[in-house]
């Protein structure tokens, strides 16, 4: 009907691996997440290649707005420092992100005025606990 097509949804089945690896678990009626289309092959690509398939969690330390932009604190578990590094590539609950400084397990993104507009990160606060996707291209220098 008119009325149920306005009606904007979509169902998941999480398995115990994404239970434990994401933020799923907080999740309520009415969470807002990040959504966008596979990126086909042929199409722009601006940023570095996002899988969705999460590694673990970043909680949310600190946050200091700058101008029309927020930079976000993040402390890690210990074993994700290798893998983040000074402008580098990383995706946080689904957004691509470049790192500007790493710290021992903390690191800090620079989160833009068009970012913060078209994502979740607007609703951002300190303590939160984000998805955490380690670069593709660091997993594989890493097995070298």
């Amino acid at each position: 009907s008119k009325q149920q097509a306005k009606i904007n949804w979509f169902a998941v089945e999480a398995w115990e691996e994404a239970l434990r690896l994401t933020n799923l678990t907080q999740w309520t009626k009415g969470t807002f997440i990040n959504l966008e289309r596979s990126l086909r092959l042929g199409d722009e690509m601006g940023g570095h290649l996002v899988s969705g398939h999460i590694d673990g969690l970043a909680e949310i330390i600190d946050q200091k707005s700058e101008g029309d932009a927020v930079r976000f604190f993040l402390q890690v578990p210990k074993r994700f420092i290798p893998f983040i590094v000074n402008k580098g590539s990383i995706a946080l609950n689904g957004t691509s992100l470049t790192v500007n400084c790493v710290e021992e397990h903390i690191f800090d993104v620079l989160i833009i005025r068009h970012t913060l507009e078209m994502t979740t990160w607007r609703q951002a606060k300190i303590g939160d606990l984000v998805n955490l996707e380690i670069d593709q291209l660091a997993r594989y220098v890493a097995r070298l």
